[in-house]
């Protein structure tokens, strides 16, 4: 499995300007479905909704298979990029 963010903005038309938060709940619920049905595992995302913004990290076999959860629940976006990892060194 890979590591993938992707990038959305409202100023691009890639986040929903002004989503209340139950609308992003209900919404979120939908994408985790798409999620589980092509085997993207999601960890996490963060949402700057004052921004219009929102980052999200993904886990899947490949890159298409996040595409394809983004087409199912209808969600533009700005890049889905491949990421590597870096933890914090220990001392």
């Amino acid at each position: 499995m890979k590591y993938f963010m992707d990038t959305h903005d409202s100023k691009n038309g890639t986040f929903p300007e002004g989503i209340s938060q139950s609308d992003l709940d209900a919404f979120y619920q939908a994408y985790a479905k798409a999620c589980l049905e092509e085997g993207v595992v999601s960890i996490k995302t963060h949402v700057a909704n004052d921004e219009g913004k929102a980052y999200c990290f993904n886990m899947a076999k490949d890159k298409e298979a996040v595409f394809r959860v983004h087409e199912k629940v209808d969600l533009p976006y700005d890049t889905i990029v491949e990421v590597d990892s870096i933890y914090p060194l220990e001392k």
